[in-house]
């Protein structure tokens, strides 16, 4: 029981921000595009940075891809690090950060297994 805890935890307190961003950035929410147009990218990577997020998010609960998943969140969370250091005042990148943290611990993670017998 503890070991699920261990797994999942982690993992669910990655996810959830990310479902969430994600999400809202494809649902279109200007606030959350308004740093991509500051950034000098084109007003599509919201798009893109959102379904990379909520697909991210989901590869995460599939075992098989969680650490693939992971790693593929990480330079995605180090872009909104580097956009908070340079563009805003330096605690709203605490969040980046946190998530930023927790997607290396999940992609660093050895899988667990389960012993064999017989």
């Amino acid at each position: 029981m503890l070991n699920k805890i261990k797994t999942y935890l982690p993992i669910t307190l990655l996810a959830l921000p990310l479902l969430l961003g994600g999400g809202a950035k494809l649902a279109g929410v200007p606030e959350l595009h308004a740093s991509f147009g500051i950034l000098g990218l084109p007003a599509w990577f919201g798009y893109f940075i959102g379904s990379a997020e909520v697909a991210g998010a989901l590869g995460l609960f599939i075992p098989r891809l969680r650490r693939l998943a992971a790693a593929g969140l990480v330079p995605i969370m180090a872009g909104a690090l580097y956009f908070h250091v340079r563009h805003t005042p330096l605690e709203q990148g605490v969040p980046a950060l946190v998530l930023l943290s927790l997607a290396l611990w999940v992609a660093m993670r050895r899988p667990q297994t389960e012993p064999q017998y017989g």
